[in-house]
């Protein structure tokens, strides 16, 4: 069972990279791993190339295989957990929010008993759901970077675009404004994690549309908000951070990055059951991040689709 979690892995972050990171391990012991599965089966099961791993022909019959094998056993075994906890959860997954604390509090308010899995791979956890390792997964799209959705999956949208702001330290000379100019930031050092589907092509066309070329360093979003107070780098946000007495948080002039929030399940009755707690949580969100509230009370164009705030 553990070599077919790492095959299905492989298949759904299309990287071993990220299905390391995903399964808790080494790049290396993955990678060996997936020879020993080789050998054992007689042939190779995906083609490496620079953009990552795709599954050969005989890696598409086992994937076929294999996928409804450990959806059934990861389903065995919540199922069996919450009998011996004496009663069903409610399987969430996320990638980062800001809502995401208020939400999970607002389910146990009404009752419901949640267990949370992140990740930063949107596509990971829809494919989660898809599996029935998940009842719901609350996900971003970014924009221009299709999400991978799975045909049985129901969506909701909970804001159609969300724009993307900027961390940056609280002495740099663009924080003075309330709004940054992607020019005035053409010398600092960046820090995207291009572990996050879809957000390290979306950065670059927005710096080639902005015509500036910044150096780029990769790493996770927890590291680079501890790099960012100490001065070393910018970093793309969600607008829901609020500022600290070591970092800035400001709007993007012109909102040139967007993502779109959504939240997947496999009924419409599953969905139903989660999405007004997620609504409040991320009003709430929004209400306590200064910066972000003043852009939606001013773009009323660009306004979500949930209540106004109050």
């Amino acid at each position: 069972m553990r070599h077919l979690r790492a095959l299905c892995a492989i298949a759904d972050t299309g990287s071993l990279h990220r299905a390391a990171r995903q399964l808790g391990l080494a790049q290396p012991s993955l990678s060996t791993q997936l020879r020993r599965i080789e050998q054992e089966l007689g042939g190779a099961l995906f083609v490496r190339e620079r953009s990552g791993c795709r599954p050969t022909p005989l890696g598409r019959l086992v994937l076929s295989r294999a996928r409804p094998l450990v959806a059934e056993m990861r389903s065995l075994v919540a199922e069996a957990r919450a009998a011996a906890a004496g009663g069903p959860q409610l399987r969430v997954g996320s990638t980062a929010s800001k809502a995401l604390a208020g939400w999970l509090r607002r389910l146990r308010g009404h009752g419901q008993d949640p267990t949370l899995h992140m990740n930063v791979s949107p596509n990971a956890l829809l494919r989660m759901v898809a599996d029935g390792q998940l009842d719901v997964a609350f996900v971003h799209e970014v924009e221009g970077c299709p999400l991978r959705v799975p045909e049985e999956l129901r969506l909701r949208v909970l804001l159609e675009r969300e724009p993307q702001f900027v961390s940056l330290p609280a002495g740099h000379p663009a924080a003075a404004k309330p709004e940054v100019d992607l020019r005035d930031l053409a010398d600092d050092r960046w820090m995207i994690d291009p572990m996050v589907d879809g957000e390290w092509d979306a950065v670059q066309r927005m710096f080639r549309a902005a015509g500036v070329k910044p150096h780029v360093l990769h790493g996770d979003y927890h590291t680079a908000g501890a790099l960012v107070a100490t001065g070393e780098v910018v970093t793309v946000c969600q607008p829901t951070h609020a500022s600290s007495p070591d970092m800035a948080v400001r709007r993007l002039h012109g909102d040139p990055l967007g993502v779109r929030l959504l939240l997947a399940a496999r009924t419409e009755t599953d969905l139903d059951g989660v999405y007004p707690a997620l609504e409040e949580a991320y009003r709430e969100a929004a209400r306590q991040a200064p910066a972000y509230r003043e852009w939606l009370e001013r773009d009323g164009a660009m306004r979500p689709p949930v209540p106004a705030l109050p």
